[in-house]
């Protein structure tokens, strides 16, 4: 089961740690925790991830039930051995809603500094706070349910090539991130997002893996 390990804030490779530093470390970011991303998904995909996240109180997300014609498509988390889970991500892909075509859409739920998400939406530096100044007394752009709670969120200025949502859920940043720009109109769709960590429906739908995962981003 190939797994490939990159920078989350760069996408960049990653070293493990040796007899000089104890974390690992890459060229441009220096030390960071490393992102797993499975070459491939499935059932078997998703148990190893929740295996890895499971004991740390960072949620997988994933809506339930799935928009219509959307599958699951990828899976990751941030962390090591030795700190543990401090981020993850989930893909899904399906039809755009009122333009068709494909749509990709991924979740990351990540504690302060990891930085991965902010790297998805097209935004630079680690968080998004200096995108979300005044925000926060602002009316949401969006709002979902998770874990049964409610979760306002704001969109950020992302690339254009896509759009992006970020909020707060279980004490974490949630980013929501789509491509293309038009897939945000998803997020009308009062969407419902569980966390897998857990329960995994039996009824989930898995389709080939999405390329924003591996390398396209």
């Amino acid at each position: 089961m190939g797994v490939s390990v990159s920078c989350p804030r760069c996408g960049g490779p990653v070293r493990p740690p040796d007899l000089m530093n104890s974390e690992w470390r890459c060229d441009v970011d220096g030390g960071v925790l490393p992102l797993h991303v499975p070459e491939h998904i499935g059932p078997e995909i998703v148990e190893m991830v929740r295996s890895r996240v499971d004991g740390s109180a960072t949620p997988l997300w994933c809506p339930w039930p799935l928009p219509p014609g959307w599958t699951v498509t990828g899976a990751g988390w941030v962390g090591d051995d030795h700190d543990g889970t401090r981020g993850t991500v989930m893909a899904i892909s399906g039809p755009t809603p009122l333009e068709g075509g494909p749509a990709d859409l991924l979740l990351v739920a990540e504690e302060p500094g990891v930085g991965f998400g902010t790297r998805l939406a097209g935004i630079p530096g680690p968080d998004p706070g200096p995108f979300l100044e005044g925000e926060s007394t602002a009316t949401p752009h969006a709002r979902v349910r998770a874990a049964g709670w409610p979760a306002s969120l704001w969109t950020v200025k992302s690339a254009a090539d896509r759009c992006a949502y970020v909020g707060e859920a279980m004490g974490m940043w949630l980013y929501l991130v789509a491509w293309p720009s038009g897939a945000g109109y998803v997020f009308a769709e009062d969407l419902n997002l569980i966390n897998l960590v857990d329960d995994v429906p039996g009824q989930l739908v898995y389709g080939a893996p999405t390329p924003y995962l591996h390398g396209r981003v």
